[in-house]
């Protein structure tokens, strides 16, 4: 997994060479992107590497939507992960720890 996120890097990283947004317009591609970006050191990555990467990541952080998106999720995920209730065990249950089997 963590070879197949760096190709991936890579990939962006020269697509965004040049380029503020992965189109060059932001659109929904930059923000389906960015959220899967979010967690790059667990994913194993260093953005130093892919320096266009990096910046444009720096510039969606920056958006003032983006860091209130952001925060709401931050506010959901903080209330169910921490809730002791029936309904957000169940919903833990059902978002973590699936096989497939």
């Amino acid at each position: 997994y963590t070879n197949e996120v760096n190709r991936l890097y890579g990939v962006l990283n020269k697509q965004l060479r040049g380029k503020d947004f992965v189109t060059g317009r932001y659109s929904i591609a930059d923000m389906a992107i960015w959220g899967w970006v979010v967690p790059y050191k667990n994913q194993g990555q260093k953005l130093e590497d892919f320096p266009h990467l990096k910046k444009w990541f720096e510039r969606m952080g920056d958006r003032p939507a983006v860091k209130r998106g952001f925060a709401l999720g931050l506010d959901l995920r903080r209330g169910t992960l921490g809730d002791k209730s029936k309904e957000a065990a169940k919903a833990r249950k059902i978002l973590f720890n699936q096989r497939a089997k």
